[in-house]
């Protein structure tokens, strides 16, 4: 399999509070472990920009105009407690917007097998007019609709196994049935949405999990609903809300996974996308905010894209 990582420099320099936990060290440790020699294979990319018409697909013009008249030319703007904007933020958030559409193109026009957006900042919780919880722009939702727009898929899923439900992709997939929503997260947590009973034109799958849930729970939660809804889905085209921090030692979140369970959700949804996607599938990056952590969740994620197996045979990021 072939696949492609998206990034940008200007990731790096989205950097808001001190101890604010959506840091640029994220990024860095998974950049650190992705060029060791093991994910040589793996092709690579600048992102590209974003476009504004894209950006409209999943978002109002009022959303984006707010945002982009918020960027600070030498400051930092608080959008609320938990969302910030620097200098680099604007471009940031239009260069994760750009892996998004980049990652689409190239996995639609089969350059590729698969694609994984490593960028800041996240997305998931921005929903159509709102930026919240880290995220400016929905850049999965974005995806999602740019691959209806421009190359006609009918269904297109986006399954998210971040420890945060994604009220932001929920929010804008909600009235269309031809897009389904798949999460499992911890509640209670922020932002507080995800509730079972929220199925929106009965394409939306939430899989609430308790504080100290393992991996038990979590792929029973997978087994049971999720993978039946999403199977039932029939997807075109299969995207990844990728957070992990439903690992055991993030400090935002309860859940109680590893690394393996991560690996094995994945080869679970390559699975669906094997089966009615032409193999398709498009991963993004959520949350995750302990660094090690992240780091080799997100790699043996990527082994799992790369090569179909999650082994965890990955350089561990404690010893680079």
């Amino acid at each position: 399999m072939l696949t492609l990582c998206l990034t940008h420099p200007i990731c790096l320099q989205h950097a808001g509070p001190l101890e604010h936990p959506e840091r640029p060290e994220r990024l860095a440790a998974v950049l650190k472990l992705l060029d060791h020699g093991y994910f040589d294979e793996m092709g690579r990319e600048e992102a590209p920009m974003g476009r504004r018409e894209d950006i409209l697909l999943a978002h109002t013009e009022e959303h984006l105009r707010l945002i982009e008249g918020t960027s600070p030319e030498d400051s930092m703007e608080m959008l609320d407690a938990d969302t910030f904007m620097v200098p680099a933020s604007f471009e940031a958030a239009m260069r994760a917007v750009g892996a998004a559409t980049r990652a689409v193109d190239a996995v639609m026009l089969r350059e590729v097998d698969n694609a994984f957006c490593a960028v800041r900042p996240p997305g998931h919780h921005a929903e159509g007019d709102r930026a919240m919880g880290f995220c400016l722009f929905n850049s999965i939702a974005i995806a999602a609709e740019y691959a209806r727009e421009t190359y006609g898929a009918e269904r297109v899923a986006v399954v998210d196994f971040d420890v945060h439900h994604g009220n932001g992709t929920q929010n804008i997939f909600w009235s269309d049935a031809d897009l389904y929503y798949g999460s499992t997260h911890q509640m209670p947590l922020f932002p507080g949405s995800g509730e079972l009973s929220e199925t929106g034109q009965g394409n939306i799958f939430n899989a609430p999990l308790r504080a100290g849930d393992g991996s038990e729970h979590f792929r029973e939660a997978f087994d049971s609903r999720i993978l039946p809804s999403l199977d039932a889905f029939e997807p075109d085209l299969v995207l990844i809300s990728a957070g992990f921090d439903a690992h055991a030692a993030d400090p935002l979140g309860s859940v109680e996974l590893h690394e393996e369970d991560f690996a094995w959700a994945t080869l679970k949804l390559m699975e669906i996308a094997d089966r009615h996607a032409d193999n398709r599938v498009i991963s993004m990056m959520e949350g995750g905010y302990d660094i090690a952590a992240l780091a080799s969740s997100v790699g043996v994620h990527i082994q799992a894209l790369m090569r179909g197996t999650g082994t965890g045979d990955i350089p561990n990021y404690e010893d680079l």
